[in-house]
């Protein structure tokens, strides 16, 4: 072969590879970092003293942590064994899709800082995050505090950020346990994607009208400083947006977008007043009210991206496409409209705006669950990507693959096992003992504290916020009285007599392996886990959950237990059965997507 033609093939192959070696992109979501090992600035206390490792620890209790749907404390363990994970695959780049903090504390902002620092000389990954509704809580520093800290005698220890704010006597003061705000969110970590770093190919604000073609990084850095990052959201109220575009790879622009939306409350009231506006948890169908600049803004960053050869990922704190896998009207009828988050489940018009603004691949955080969504405009489709929480089950977080423009795979990583997972058993021993002495208390199951890895630690928890919230707040008190003495067979046998069964040749006896509550807590790994619950529900129950599921679909009966019980099972098979959630690729070309 003539030597210039082969160099020249060489070296179009080489070109090639290059552009075809795929890059890489681990997604944390709500990681809700409390920094157990912090400090206050203002005061001297360091925690309460752990008695298996002599370190002071500012920790939540165990009783707070069983009644919410996230851990306060283990998520620490569990957020650096996700971050050695990434550092050991080699993977540079880490989007964090908000909740990155408690609630936007000073200490846990510091701490975070720290963390994110360290593993940016040490591996060389670059950290882009955006904002969710702990982090802020709202859009200015405003006073807070917690009752559930853990003090050294066992008992709640409040922490407040000033005097006569909370509920416990035993209490700490100390300015740093304040809710930031944008301004000193923005201040404290501006080195993880919110400024632009020089080696940023691109990076940009909706606020900016400069287009890619002609950027420097000195204007970028102008274009980021806080006052320049504010839009009206109602007639004389102007909050902070803190979005933005970067591209810290050739060919790759990732859009962190701010969803909070935070609408005051009261028009008359002055706009300053920290207190004066709503949460931001409801997400999206707020944005398409009152944050539209985002819509259009994203448009324009779509079709700039086409006509510069652009890949486009974005992610957000809030999801884009209901997260139910079909199930949401059945739950609505089942648990009433304000039931299971139902609040949060964003209407099509989101999906519709954000695919018709060109968007294609979108991470989501909040809901702490394993999920995908697809929905298809004419020849738009849109992908949303539920990223699960570290701190609620089932832990885990999504690495994303851009083999081509066109072709993206999507691998869920579960921790199972976390170093040091149990560092803090001890502390909530000493809990029980001081909750036993208070009788009027419902107690949590101290098993939790024989749990030998991260994984089972969180199955329990689930387990127990089930049992102590859910259950309490979701269902009718009547229905569950009813249902919880029933097994497997008593359910069959509700449906069909035993002459019946053996016609279809179901053998009852078998169903006898579980009750209701078991039936309860599963449907609920699967509205958390999704497809990866399976691994925590024995296959032949699994079975039986689907044979009974179409016996009642088949089933006439007008009783309203029965149609309950019919609309529970129904759920479950939705939850259980949706598009593929755990390892998966995604051909934007064909439009599809494809279990791995």
């Amino acid at each position: 072969m003539n030597k210039g033609i082969f160099s020249f093939l060489l070296f179009t192959f080489s070109v090639f590879s290059a552009q075809q070696k795929p890059i890489q992109i681990a997604f944390l979501s709500d990681v809700h970092f409390q920094d157990l090992y912090g400090s206050f600035s203002d005061n001297d206390f360091k925690g309460t003293i752990n008695p298996k490792t002599g370190k002071p620890t500012i920790l939540r209790t165990m009783d707070a942590q069983l009644h919410s749907t996230r851990i306060f404390n283990e998520n620490y363990f569990a957020f650096l064994k996700a971050l050695d994970d990434i550092a050991e695959k080699g993977i540079k780049i880490v989007a964090m899709p908000g909740d990155f903090s408690d609630d936007g504390q000073a200490y846990n902002i510091r701490g975070l800082h720290k963390i994110l620092d360290q593993y940016h000389k040490k591996y060389g990954i670059n950290f882009y995050i955006t904002t969710g509704n702990h982090d802020p809580v709202g859009p200015f520093r405003q006073d807070a505090g917690k009752d559930d800290f853990l003090g050294q005698d066992g008992n709640a220890l409040g922490i407040y950020s000033k005097e006569n704010i909370g509920k416990v006597k035993n209490n700490i003061i100390t300015k740093d346990i304040a809710e930031s705000g944008y301004l000193e969110i923005l201040d404290e970590l501006k080195d993880f994607g919110f400024y632009p770093k020089k080696e940023d190919l691109f990076w940009s604000t909706p606020f900016d009208s400069d287009s890619f073609t002609n950027y420097s990084y000195e204007k970028a850095l102008q274009k980021a400083d806080y006052s320049k990052r504010m839009y009206e959201v109602a007639k004389g109220f102007s909050v902070p947006d803190l979005s933005y575009v970067v591209e810290p790879v050739k060919g790759v622009w990732m859009i962190a977008i701010d969803g909070n939306t935070y609408i005051p409350k009261n028009l008359n009231e002055n706009p300053n007043n920290p207190s004066n506006y709503k949460g931001a948890s409801i997400g999206y169908n707020n944005v398409l009210m009152n944050k539209k600049h985002l819509i259009n803004w994203v448009k324009k960053i779509t079709q700039e991206a086409k006509a510069n050869g652009k890949t486009v990922i974005a992610f957000t704190h809030y999801p884009m496409i209901d997260f139910n896998d079909g199930a949401t009207n059945e739950i609505k009828n089942l648990l009433g409209e304000k039931k299971w988050q139902l609040e949060r489940v964003p209407d099509e018009e989101v999906a519709k705006a954000f695919a018709e603004a060109g968007l294609q691949i979108h991470f989501a955080g909040h809901m702490h669950i394993n999920d995908t969504g697809i929905r298809k405009f004419g020849d738009k489709m849109l992908v949303n990507v539920q990223v699960p929480s570290l701190a609620a089950y089932l832990p885990a977080y999504k690495i994303l693959t851009i083999k081509s423009p066109e072709k993206m795979e999507v691998q869920t990583e579960v921790l199972n096992d976390v170093p040091n997972f149990d560092e803090l058993f001890p502390l909530y021993e000493k809990e029980y003992e001081a909750l036993k002495k208070d009788n009027g208390k419902i107690l949590w199951n101290k098993d939790i504290l024989q749990t030998k890895t991260y994984h089972d630690f969180m199955l329990f928890h689930l387990k127990e916020l089930v049992r102590l919230r859910m259950i309490p707040d979701d269902w009718d008190k009547d229905f569950i009285e009813k249902a919880k003495a029933l097994n497997g067979q008593d359910l069959l046998l509700l449906i069909l007599n035993k002459d019946q069964l053996k016609e279809k040749e179901i053998t009852p006896e078998a169903f006898q392996i579980w009750n209701f509550e078991d039936l309860l807590l599963d449907l609920y790994k699967f509205q958390s886990a999704d497809e990866l619950a399976k691994k925590d529900v024995p296959k032949e129950k699994l079975q039986q959950y689907y044979i009974l599921e179409k016996l009642l679909q088949e089933n006439q009966s007008q009783d309203p237990f029965i149609v309950k019980l019919k609309s529970i099972f129904k759920i479950l098979s939705l939850l259980s059965s949706g598009d593929p959630s755990n390892h998966f690729e995604i051909d934007l070309k064909k439009q599809e997507i494809k279990r791995l």
